[in-house]
């Protein structure tokens, strides 16, 4: 039996292949037009650089202030392009790009996951475990795997997608589509999951500290599962939603592939030399787990956090060299295994080609610092984000209908603050207050802000990784580029956006506990 991928209609076209597009995919075409109009990225940034030069500059020079909810501090404009904007540039130009963490954890990671790509361990793992299940099932286990990512932290976006690809292309599907479907899945649905991180550590404390502005705010306090009956029940559901949009949606739409010949079915067999690497190398890793476990674990151990706290604790904080250490000595141990790596020269240059291919990267991420920098830098943000809280605290909703503007609102935010726990602290402390004043309980606030924190920042232009996306999918497809990225990611934002509020309405309607000791109204 030969795996083949059947000749697929160009994007914008229907499944069939004739007569005119349909709704969405006109939709889509408009969109991928739209994007590929836009001028290359680093461009954009520049233009965005730009932009936030004049208008922090103009805001400065009418001394505009804002003052965080719930404190006291005020917090005044601060333009580019005066003295002090200039003093600070200088000094700090390198420093926004060096200290840019996506661009370290990138890097970090790639040269780890460069070294097991290089030596045959990825394909050969995903062969033996996805690579052999249904090949109708691959997108639904992958979207399902995908969002329990969180536990990993931004490391789920650089690691998870490539490994979706190879699945793909291992069972003669297209590559694009677990390479895109992965990375959406990942973030549009990245803070559900079964699983208990930092993320859930952040979370909590920035709505504790939300709470405790009401007085007698000890009478709701929240735990770090505040949220896990709702995010694990998420993570179900999306991960079928995200199944669907990829085999259904994504896939017919994405161009014609041809299947290289290591995708055919007679290949998927694994050798005795794979089958053994395949054992060191688990024996290994589970052998390395348990190493950083016994730092972990144990009372007193090293990688404990403050008080002995397993969550939060370096061990999470510090989750990327723990994986970049992982990667590396299962890539080795299985290259030395089945002899694809020559010794420790091998390694280095496994290392030194997968840096070379994110060059392009590199120059994009140290425009799009800048920008991220200047931004925060100049309290722009702040001014956004407390102001457009503000507005919808005024038109007065209740119920239901303000948690979804709520979420709305947060969505549109998103796009332009990427980082959940800068959003969180600045509109935590309007709407946590707020809504607990119409009874609301505040693991309610932080569910409904998971759902606008998730779902936009898949095809934002603020959000790194989806550079790093681009850059992955021009190795299948070298023509592509961003709008016809954001145009296939686009696909899931709105089914994840309805979809995940539909739960939540669920919850609300029925009054089912968010989380263990975590109603939907205060006692």
């Amino acid at each position: 039996m030969t795996s083949s991928v059947k000749e697929l209609p160009a994007s914008g076209q229907g499944a069939g292949g004739e007569g005119k597009p349909r709704g969405v995919d006109r939709v889509l075409s408009w969109i991928e037009r739209a994007g590929n109009a836009l001028p290359h990225p680093v461009v954009l940034f520049t233009a965005l650089f730009v932009v936030v030069a004049v208008v922090s500059t103009a805001l400065a020079l009418a001394d505009v202030s804002v003052t965080v909810p719930g404190t006291e501090d005020t917090q005044h404009v601060s333009g580019l392009l005066t003295g002090e904007g200039v003093r600070w540039l200088v000094e700090n130009l390198v420093t926004n790009f060096a200290g840019f963490p996506p661009i370290a954890a990138v890097l970090l990671m790639i040269m780890a996951v460069g070294v097991a790509e290089k030596a045959g361990l990825l394909e050969t793992a995903m062969r033996a475990t996805l690579a052999r299940a249904p090949r109708a099932f691959l997108p639904y286990l992958v979207a399902l795997v995908a969002c329990q990512a969180h536990m990993m932290s931004d490391v789920a976006a650089i690691v998870l997608p490539p490994l979706a690809a190879v699945v793909f292309k291992s069972a003669g599907r297209h590559p694009a589509a677990g390479l895109i479907g992965g990375f959406a899945c990942v973030t549009a649905g990245y803070a559900a999951g079964f699983t208990i991180g930092s993320l859930d550590a952040l979370y909590t404390g920035i709505t504790q500290k939300a709470v405790d502005v009401l007085p007698a705010s000890h009478h709701a306090d929240v735990n770090i599962l505040a949220n896990y009956f709702f995010t694990a029940s998420s993570s179900l559901v999306l991960g079928l939603l995200g199944g669907f949009l990829i085999s259904r949606v994504l896939e017919p739409r994405l161009p014609a592939h041809e299947p290289d010949d290591d995708a055919a079915a007679d290949d998927i067999r694994l050798t005795s030399a794979q089958r053994r690497g395949l054992l060191f190398t688990a024996l290994t890793v589970v052998a390395y787990a348990a190493v950083v476990l016994s730092l972990w674990l144990p009372v007193g151990a090293p990688l404990r956090g403050d008080g002995g706290a397993l969550v939060p604790s370096p061990l999470l904080s510090g989750i990327v060299p723990v994986l970049f250490g992982a990667f590396l000595l299962a890539g080795m141990v299985y290259g030395f295994t089945v002899k694809t790596l020559s010794g420790s020269e091998g390694v280095v240059t496994a290392m030194t080609d997968s840096v070379k291919n994110m060059a392009g990267y590199v120059v994009m991420m140290f425009v799009a610092a800048q920008v991220i920098a200047v931004f925060n830098w100049s309290n722009l943000g702040v001014l956004l984000a407390v102001k457009a809280a503000a507005f919808l605290e005024s038109i007065g909703l209740t119920g239901f209908g303000a948690l979804v503007a709520f979420v709305l609102l947060v969505s549109c935010l998103n796009m332009v603050v990427i980082s959940g726990s800068a959003l969180w602290s600045l509109i935590g402390p309007v709407f946590v207050p707020a809504f607990m004043l119409l009874g609301m309980n505040p693991a309610l606030s932080q569910a409904a802000f998971r759902i606008g924190d998730s779902a936009t920042a898949v095809i934002t232009p603020m959000n790194p990784y989806v550079f790093l996306l681009l850059a992955l999918l021009q190795r299948y497809e070298p023509e592509a580029r961003l709008g016809t990225l954001i145009s296939r990611l686009a696909i899931f934002v709105v089914p994840f956006l309805v979809v995940w509020l539909g739960i939540l309405a669920v919850f609300y309607g029925f009054g089912l506990p968010l989380g263990p000791g975590a109603d939907i109204g205060l006692k």
